[in-house]
């Protein structure tokens, strides 16, 4: 029995809708942007920013803010695939029982053993009660940075001695580690950060503990949500984007009860029950998305939106994406701003005038909205570097 056939159009055409790229179905709340991606990409502070901006309505790094530190809308969970994700607090509790905290585990397994090794009088007693005591300062504090609880927990101002002997040999501070390892497991959150928005210089502040959600469970529902935004995709797409294994991944479709389609070339791939049929292409779109954006960080196969020869000059070494130029669902260049404020493009091929009016409207409404934020990527790639060196 054959299966219904999505080709690459049909594809490119639910990612300007579903992901909120093309400017009429853009949204007005952060959160509603947040979950029609599953999470923003927040290792690097100013992407959950542009990231969100580029979907909204009315751009306002104010209203990202205020999901982030004052509603606590959207909290920052160290999951999938060990990347740091900003989701809504409806989510917060599936991401964090279907993969938070098996890597809070291994994280807490993982700095146990560096204490061992490369600090004196540490075990496993001693971590949990400094847990213990950090947790106990925070709730008199309400937020501090992880040089402030130091004062209140002087464990936390020891360090770790890395690669001794080794020409990049480096002290870790005990402190840094532990407190990612409470945000990991749901404790702790980041608070505002001390500068602008793009710092990643922050305090903590205590966080309500979730309801416990089943693993399984809670796998299915990050499952499903993820389809529902970047189906239809390969098992392999699933498997990248979550860290999971395959088994894990194989019973969550099981459980969302999804559907054999087709790809470009024959390629197996999955969707959600009634996600079979066409989507009706937005109008056309074009979009300045951050590093590490949602979008060309979606799906492990990436020939359908990103030309592989374009690979070299957007990606780091270690497969990160920089910023990137999109026009109507495929990346066709790069993007970056420079010290003075100027935001500066490169487009790999020819696109058309209209496609570079967009674009040019784009880095407008980009330009508009930071005013006099500068920011710089924590990813570097040679693109990015190429255009800022002018």
């Amino acid at each position: 029995m054959s299966v219904p056939v999505i080709g690459d159009g049909e594809r490119r055409a639910r990612l300007g809708r579903r992901q909120l790229l093309a400017a009429s179905v853009r949204a007005a709340r952060v959160e509603d942007v947040a979950d029609a991606v599953v999470g923003l990409h927040a290792t690097d502070a100013a992407t959950v920013y542009l990231s969100a901006c580029a979907r909204l309505a009315e751009p306002s790094a104010a209203a990202v803010e205020r999901a982030l530190y004052e509603d606590v809308s959207l909290v920052k969970l160290l999951s999938m695939r060990r990347t740091i994700f900003a989701v809504t607090e409806g989510l917060a509790p599936y991401v964090s029982s279907g993969a938070a905290r098996a890597i809070a585990v291994k994280e807490r397994a993982t700095l146990l053993k560096h204490l061992r090794d490369h600090a004196e009088g540490w075990d496993e007693a001693r971590l949990a009660a400094t847990e213990r005591e950090v947790l106990a300062a925070l709730a008199v504090r309400g937020e501090a940075t992880t040089q402030e609880l130091g004062r209140d927990v002087p464990q936390l101002r020891e360090t770790m001695l890395m690669s001794a002997g080794k020409a990049y040999e480096a002290r870790q501070s005990v402190g840094s580690r532990l407190l990612s390892l409470l945000a990991s497991d749901g404790h702790v959150r980041r608070c505002r950060p001390r500068g602008s928005w793009a710092s990643s210089s922050y305090p903590w502040a205590l966080v309500p503990q979730w309801p416990e959600v089943p693993v399984r469970e809670a796998k299915a529902e990050v499952v499903r949500r993820w389809l529902a935004a970047y189906g239809p995709a390969t098992v392999e797409d699933v498997k990248w984007w979550t860290g999971w294994t395959l088994g894990d991944v194989r019973t969550a479709l099981a459980d969302v009860d999804a559907r054999a389609v087709a790809l470009a070339g024959g390629a197996a791939a999955v969707v959600l029950p009634g996600d079979e049929g066409p989507v009706a292409p937005p109008e056309p779109w074009a979009a300045l998305l951050p590093a590490l954006d949602p979008a060309v960080m979606g799906w492990r196969g990436r020939d359908w939106y990103l030309r592989p020869e374009d690979v070299p000059a957007l990606f780091d070494r270690a497969g990160n994406a920089g910023p990137t130029v999109w026009w109507c669902g495929e990346v066709v260049g790069g993007w970056a701003q420079r010290s003075d404020g100027e935001v500066v493009w490169r487009l790999f091929r020819d696109v058309g005038s209209a496609a570079e009016r967009a674009v040019a409207a784009e880095a407008g409404r980009l330009t508009g909205w930071l005013g006099e934020v500068r920011v710089t990527p924590r990813i570097r790639t040679p693109l990015e570097r190429e255009l800022v060196a002018g």
